[in-house]
């Protein structure tokens, strides 16, 4: 079997528990199976509760691959990432085991799937577009993009300025919209199953307002102090609950509102991620509450995987 597979859903949906169940399957079934990363968050080392990041004594023995490869202090790049976990999927298939891409972070998972190139920079648009989001904060520079590219703008969300700077650069540099980078009936890099998750609304919020308030519960502030003094770099003090976190320890918000602020983020990032991740089509989508799923999903798998060419 030399396809990569790729598990994706909302946060909260269950995307690592299936990963581990498909690739135990996979493997009783004669093919070995290793996880990619494919969540921005979870790279960053110490950053662990923010992120539900598993820790390697609950991994079950299987290779996991691009979780822990940066400091808080230094910033995600997707086209970095986009070579590294290329390089990772094919020295995976290249053992004779299949690569399971998993992860919530849209890009980073359509920059590994998709056969996409990523624009050039310019250092002067950058500066300007930087500074203005600096002394202005987001929302100007998200209304800008919102007219230009609404697509982008709907998949970006109005709270992430790094990502909204970098929009408004391509859209200045190119001449086209961002979002025509971005994959929607692109071209796969390679064989590719897709297993997606998805749970009713109502089941997935309160699952996600659970999951914030335990996040404080098991010591999320005391996470983000002990990170602190080595430095966190704006992707990494900007992420959803490590903001808030920072926020309640420099007493701007007491810990009900940073709870309360934390989960209303993470519910509009979950409806951002089902929006973007229902732009394949050719996703198996499976309810992530069916006791039964890790099967479905390796029968989709093989099943895919008997079709595909050699």
């Amino acid at each position: 079997m030399s396809a990569l597979v790729a598990v994706v859903g909302a946060t909260g949906t269950g995307k690592t528990e299936l990963s581990l169940d498909l690739a135990e399957r996979l493997a009783a079934s004669g093919t070995p199976a290793e996880i990619v990363n494919a969540d921005a968050m979870q790279l960053y080392r110490g950053m662990d509760i923010g992120t539900a990041k598993l820790a390697p004594a609950d991994r079950r023995g299987i290779p996991h691959h691009l979780f822990d490869v940066l400091d808080p202090i230094e910033e995600a790049s997707v086209a970095r990432y986009q070579r590294e976990a290329r390089a990772v999927v094919d020295d995976i298939a290249a053992r004779g085991a299949v690569p399971i891409l998993v992860g919530g972070s849209g890009l980073y998972v359509s920059s590994v799937v998709y056969d996409f190139r990523f624009p050039g920079t310019d250092p002067e648009v950058r500066a300007r577009l930087e500074t203005e989001l600096e002394t202005a904060g987001p929302g100007g520079l998200y209304r800008r993009l919102r007219e230009r590219d609404p697509e982008a703008a709907a998949a970006i969300g109005p709270h992430n300025g790094r990502r909204i700077v970098r929009a408004l650069e391509v859209i200045e540099l190119t001449g086209e919209p961002f979002g025509s980078g971005l994959p929607s009936e692109a071209a796969l890099w390679r064989p590719t199953i897709t297993v997606g998750l998805e749970l009713e609304r109502a089941r997935l919020v309160h699952g996600l307002d659970a999951r914030v308030r335990g996040m404080w519960d098991a010591g999320l502030v005391a996470e983000v102090a002990r990170l602190r003094p080595a430095g966190l770099g704006v992707t990494a003090s900007r992420a959803i609950g490590y903001a808030q976190a920072l926020a309640q320890l420099d007493g701007e918000l007491d810990e009900a509102e940073a709870i309360e602020r934390t989960a209303a983020l993470t519910r509009r990032y979950a409806r951002r991620q089902v929006s973007w991740f229902r732009r394949s089509p050719d996703t198996v989508w499976l309810p992530a509450d069916d006791p039964g799923r890790a099967d479905r999903a390796h029968s989709a798998v093989r099943s895919a995987a008997a079709r595909l060419p050699g």
